[in-house]
């Protein structure tokens, strides 16, 4: 999965620190990123040569000794002398450790750029010294960076699995799991029933959690459960408006996938499998 990256470590701890011409700058414009013609990321030493000051980088975070900035102001000169791309390129970048430094960068980018206003006054927000957090220099509002829960729920019955397709979703080419947001009030149990009613209609027990992942493609904590169909009757009811499609797949039907990025898809290969918890 995106997050594991061994041998190389990950450091998040906020601290401020002024870069070095080997460390790394993440850059997003519009929904795009921009990167070197190897498909990397420009060092630090390559964006100052095209003009980029000090004071223009972001410090984000670690991988090993190497530190991550955000290029906070994307100017002609830089996207002239890099690459767009669209961000999801970072889903199987390599080295691997890079795919997940992406992700997180594009979370944080859009973290930042959505609180530059106080939501409590509209004064210009700051960028903390102390703590990864947005801070109002007038009314003391603090906004630290959004993490939306999500579950995935992988629903198994008589050797098979439930798979959806979401629709209205053009990059959407694969089958998936059924997958929500948490609600105010709710546990993550809780969530994965309620999700699996409203978008599949069906009722479920057993559930187990497996693990979670960083997705900071839409800002998520995805965290994935085991569940077993409480009803002898399998018939899909879907939320058109969600999904198109709603299929049991035996462990043989479901293709061949290797080193999946994502908790969705590394569940459903632990089942074709047959390593998923009995």
């Amino acid at each position: 999965m995106i997050q594991e990256i061994a041998p190389h470590v990950y450091h998040n701890a906020f601290h401020e620190r002024k870069s070095i011409p080997t460390d790394l700058v993440t850059i997003f414009f519009k929904g795009k990123t921009y990167l070197t013609e190897t498909g990397l990321f420009p060092t630090v030493a390559q964006v100052k040569a095209l003009g980029v000051g000090e004071e223009d980088l972001v410090y984000l975070f670690e991988i090993d000794d190497v530190a991550f900035f955000l290029l906070w102001t994307v100017n002609d000169t830089v996207k002239e002398a890099l690459v767009e791309s669209p961000t999801m390129v970072f889903r199987n970048m390599e080295p691997s450790h890079l795919a997940l430094a992406g992700a997180t960068a594009l979370h944080l980018s859009g973290w930042y750029r959505a609180n530059r206003f106080c939501g409590c006054c509209g004064t210009p927000m700051e960028r903390d010294k102390v703590e990864r957090a947005m801070r109002c220099p007038k009314c003391n509002n603090i906004v630290y960076p959004r993490i939306n829960p999500a579950i995935l729920a992988a629903v198994r019955h008589n050797g098979k699995i439930l798979l959806t397709h979401y629709a209205n979703r053009a990059n959407a080419s694969r089958y998936a799991l059924v997958a929500g947001f948490a609600e105010i009030g709710e546990t993550l149990e809780d969530t994965v029933r309620r999700e699996v009613m409203e978008e599949v209609g069906l009722p479920i027990k057993n559930i187990r959690y497996h693990a979670s992942q960083p997705w900071g493609f839409a800002g998520n904590i995805m965290v994935g459960f085991w569940a077993d169909l409480d009803s002898e009757d399998e018939t899909v009811t879907l939320d058109q408006t969600e999904l198109d499609e709603g299929v049991w797949l035996s462990r043989e039907e479901i293709p061949v996938e290797v080193n999946t990025p994502s908790l969705t898809h590394t569940m459903i290969q632990l089942f074709r499998q047959g390593k998923d918890p009995q």
